[in-house]
């Protein structure tokens, strides 16, 4: 496959069948050794009017889509390849309307596209920040959700009954706890929704993501009290200052804004169902953005997204949550994103 630059270019590389169908192999099976998604094998043959195999052993067809997040879609490649680019290299994202008007689809189809590619975006949590020579590592939370000066009255008090006695004050009604951490040496970032902000919460998220030894920077938050024994814990109190020489969480800052930025500005109202989702698009983005030392380009980013679309399967029943007790699920299974 040539190598494109701009999305001008891979739509009009793409719109054509053929060409979309062996880039697509190519990045599944690169090499050319086409194995069967369901048994593992390579014993079969190739159809070459309906651009699929006939595997010998379990005797059953695939094709490129099937054992990837493109599974089941009767959407063509074409309009995966454009969705794909599009929401590795938008920085803010794009909404399921801008996306389903511009592939000519409808909105609930690209919603539900936007989400299977979301779970080809996890990152990769095999390995620790940090490392043996344990280099910094930055530590931080935050609140996402809405403005509770604009809120109802009724609205108000309908979460202030909901939440009970868990968090203090009406500055957080309604919102999401997200934690993060951040490798300055990698920089990479993970993130993810967390219950609470409790030491146990926050720490236990710690001890899974950095190894031992490693400088954990944090602010001044009681729930990073004591756990100097496993790392060389430093604080910033931003009472008084955010930034002490290498003592800070600026880096995760910045990481905040960009996502709350995504979410209000693109994707306006999200479920907190679904807000780890859209954590993974982020991380996403972040991990894979073009630095001094990492020059990626646009062809680079998508090109290792659809590196990762195989082994991933996300269904609209997963995805709704359909036969799971939740408040949330009857909105978000007509495709609707509402606010927290």
């Amino acid at each position: 496959m040539e190598r494109l630059k701009t999305l001008q270019g891979a739509i009009a590389y793409f719109s054509e069948p053929q060409q979309a169908f062996d880039a697509a192999v190519q990045f599944r099976w690169p090499g050319g050794n086409v194995t069967c998604p369901r048994c593992g094998e390579a014993k079969h043959s190739f159809i070459k009017t309906r651009r699929l195999w006939f595997c010998y052993v379990c005797q059953k067809q695939f094709t490129v889509k099937v054992g990837t997040i493109m599974e089941d879609s009767p959407l063509g490649l074409d309009k995966w390849m454009t969705a794909l680019w599009l929401l590795a290299n938008c920085k803010n994202g794009i909404s399921s309307y801008e996306l389903g008007k511009a592939l000519g689809i409808r909105q609930n189809s690209a919603w539900f596209m936007l989400h299977r590619i979301r779970e080809a975006m996890k990152d990769d949590r095999s390995f620790k920040f940090g490392g043996e020579d344990g280099g910094p590592v930055e530590s931080d939370e935050t609140f996402v959700g809405p403005n509770p000066y604009k809120m109802h009255r009724n609205r108000k008090n309908t979460l202030r009954q909901r939440r009970g006695q868990e968090m203090r004050g009406d500055n957080y009604l309604g919102k999401t706890i997200v934690f993060g951490v951040l490798d300055r040496e990698l920089r990479q970032v993970r993130s993810k929704v967390i219950p609470n902000v409790k030491r146990e919460t926050l720490q236990n998220e710690i001890l899974k993501n950095v190894h031992y030894g490693s400088k954990v920077y944090t602010d001044a938050a009681v729930g990073y009290d004591h756990f100097s024994k496993e790392f060389v814990h430093e604080v910033v109190n931003h009472a008084v200052e955010y930034v002490k020489g290498q003592v800070h969480t600026q880096g995760l800052d910045n990481f905040w804004s960009l996502l709350k930025r995504t979410l209000r500005g693109t994707y306006v109202a999200v479920e907190p169902f679904h807000l780890d989702h859209y954590l993974d698009e982020q991380v996403f983005r972040y991990n894979n953005r073009a630095t001094k030392d990492n020059p990626l380009n646009d062809s680079d980013r998508f090109a290792y997204l659809m590196s990762k679309v195989a082994g991933k399967r996300l269904t609209y029943a997963q995805l709704t949550g359909k036969g799971v007790d939740s408040l949330h699920h009857s909105a978000a299974a007509q495709g609707q994103e509402e606010p927290f």
